[in-house]
């Protein structure tokens, strides 16, 4: 399964996984390594999601329906 047909979620829980293989140590070093890289690939992945969920949530619609950045410290009134 390619990461762009994953969930977010289902990618942590294989990073999840991944990390709790590692953690014991009973792995082959092969595998170990194997394991590494795909954990590396599923963290760079779910960071992705993140910042993209994060880009599309400090962007609101306004009134006119034109995107707006979003400022948490403002609110969503903007223009107090």
């Amino acid at each position: 399964m390619s990461n762009e047909t994953l969930r977010f979620e289902e990618a942590m829980t294989k990073l999840e996984d991944i990390v709790q293989k590692l953690e014991s140590g009973d792995v082959p070093l092969e595998d170990a390594i194997t394991l590494y890289k795909r954990g590396m690939e599923l963290s760079a992945y779910c960071h992705g999601k993140l910042q993209d969920a994060e880009e599309q949530l400090i962007t609101i619609i306004d009134n006119e329906g034109k995107p707006t950045p979003f400022n948490p410290a403002k609110g969503q009134d903007s223009d107090e």
